[in-house]
């Protein structure tokens, strides 16, 4: 099973705490795969959201393909449905719905020529959570810095 990564949002681990993530499927036309395979997409303002117990990525931005033809165009910030199964889907709409939490895209990549999407599923974080987590995380490169320097001597 191979793993083609195409896109992730890397301020989403620092923006939400994440406490799991659910892969889903994503429809789309030829034109934006083709997009896809060049790495034409915006993921970074891209959310979740359930429309009528269907859950659709909004704000997902796929650029029309270089050689696309002016036949059909696609609408790059139109929202795309995401595939799950029902159980999936329920449970996810329980959780959105009771414990407030958010669906944010994590990554985009290729899983055996097919395109998936991974959800993180999370609580926003604050302002002073977020320089919280810096903090600790810089404190945390030095005492590994320290370490290091001490082995070496």
């Amino acid at each position: 099973m191979s793993v083609n990564m195409i896109a992730t949002n890397k301020m989403a681990r620092r923006d939400y705490e994440i406490t799991d993530t659910v892969e889903a499927g994503i429809m789309l036309r030829g034109s934006e795969v083709k997009s896809l395979r060049e790495s034409k997409i915006q993921i970074s303002d891209a959310y979740a959201r359930f429309e009528s117990g269907e859950l659709f990525v909004i704000g997902l931005h796929i650029s029309r393909y270089s050689r696309a033809g002016t036949h059909a165009p696609v609408d790059p910030e139109r929202k795309r449905k995401l595939l799950l199964h029902r159980y999936e889907l329920d449970r996810l709409n329980s959780k959105v719905n009771i414990e407030r939490v958010q669906l944010v895209p994590m990554a985009l990549y290729f899983k055996d020529s097919r395109v998936k999407l991974e959800l993180g599923i999370g609580k926003g974080r604050k302002t002073v959570d977020k320089r919280q987590l810096i903090a600790k995380r810089d404190a945390d490169r030095e005492a590994r810095r320290e370490l290091s320097d001490r082995t070496r001597r």
